[in-house]
């Protein structure tokens, strides 16, 4: 189903259920009411509509603000008052909801299971989140069309959120599988498959059709200056605009980022993104910065090893433990051979009493800096 399918039973259902007749260009005002919204340009901006499907919002609940928006259109009163009561139900029993782009990009992203909607006062109260975990409920036609009208409007989040459902999986995107791509390739030269080979074929042609679809939106989002996208884009093409360009935080953790620019060959950005997991109490990248980075900075270094003990770590303290052969810790029970591992304490040159102090000083204006920021 499209969005003009959806005002099209809409329109059909109220005039049905009202006796008045309603222009189709106001039945997108009344379905952006129904969900709180003011007008359908505000609707648009941030969200999609779902169908039975992820919904942030069930359309009950606003029936007065059908009603006004009915009266501000200029339709009588008594079509308003049954406008108010036809839609909303009518929305709620064809299983009809609404997403915010936002909130779907953290679902697909996996950063969270519900929704948030900003200007309670203005749009109501919040109602129950449902997430349904199939991807194909995930990604309606409804919702995909609504997508698709977004990022044709230049909506960058639109494109990032498209480009998040069609993304293959991290074992599909460079290995399409043992011999979907010689059935594939047979196939568009003319020879007929079938069994197996058609299935395979079948398989490697929708998995390309999918790896195009993702590109395509990922490199549009990132071209609209999305921040995720351009990561993203550093991520999995090695491309190197998200560090040209963003110089502020991402939604993504800071070590996550200085991976990427190491494995980019950046390594100003890579000591960058650390330093900022470091502030964060990354003692993990405090050790890296410490050993790869900050080696020559002897002031620098204690900072940081005074803050990993703010945040509840010794690096100066070795760190061993048996495991067994698989990795696992020993397990006396289990027995058999012993193998240690671990990593050495920090070992540091040592600095003047003030140099100390300096560093503890240091080390504490960053934690409680951070601490501040959280509250």
């Amino acid at each position: 189903m499209t969005i003009k399918e959806l005002a099209y039973i809409a329109q059909h259902h109220l005039q049905a259920h009202t006796g008045t007749q309603f222009k189709r260009a106001h039945i997108y005002e009344l379905l952006a009411a129904a969900f709180g919204f003011k007008s359908y340009a505000a609707l648009s901006a941030e969200a999609v509509f779902t169908k039975q499907s992820l919904s942030s919002r069930r359309a009950a609940d606003y029936g007065e603000h059908v009603g006004n928006r009915c009266l501000e259109i200029g339709y009588q009163f008594d079509a308003a008052t049954r406008a108010a009561s036809v839609l909303p139900a009518f929305m709620t029993e064809r299983k009809f909801g609404l997403v915010r782009i936002p909130d779907l990009i953290a679902y697909l992203r996996g950063e969270s299971r519900h929704g948030s909607w900003p200007n309670e006062d203005e749009q109501g109260d919040q109602n129950e989140v449902k997430w349904w975990s199939s991807s194909d409920e995930l990604a309606s036609p409804l919702m995909l069309d609504g997508l698709s009208a977004a990022a044709s409007r230049g909506h960058a989040a639109a494109h990032y959120a498209l480009a998040l459902i069609h993304a293959p999986m991290i074992d599909d995107f460079d290995d399409p599988g043992v011999g979907a791509d010689y059935w594939y390739m047979q196939a568009k030269n003319g020879r007929a498959l079938i069994g197996v080979e058609q299935e395979w074929a079948d398989a490697h042609a929708t998995r390309l059709v999918q790896n195009q679809k993702y590109s395509l939106h990922l490199r549009e989002a990132a071209k609209l200056g999305h921040k995720e996208a351009l990561l993203e884009l550093a991520d999995r093409f090695d491309d190197p605009t998200f560090f040209e360009q963003v110089s502020d935080s991402v939604n993504a953790s800071p070590s996550w980022v200085a991976g990427i620019a190491e494995r980019i060959g950046r390594p100003e950005d890579a000591k960058k993104w650390l330093t900022e997991a470091a502030t964060q109490g990354d003692t993990d990248a405090i050790r890296r910065l410490i050993e790869d980075y900050d080696r020559e900075d002897r002031q620098q270094c204690w900072t940081w090893v005074y803050l990993a003990e703010l945040n509840g770590v010794d690096l100066n303290k070795d760190e061993y433990v048996a495991i067994h052969e698989d990795g696992s810790r020993y397990d006396d029970d289990v027995g058999g051979p012993m193998f240690v591992d671990g990593r050495d304490g920090v070992k540091l040159e040592p600095m003047s009493e003030a140099q100390h102090s300096y560093a503890r000083r240091a080390a504490r204006e960053i934690f409680e800096g951070v601490r501040r920021l959280k509250k």
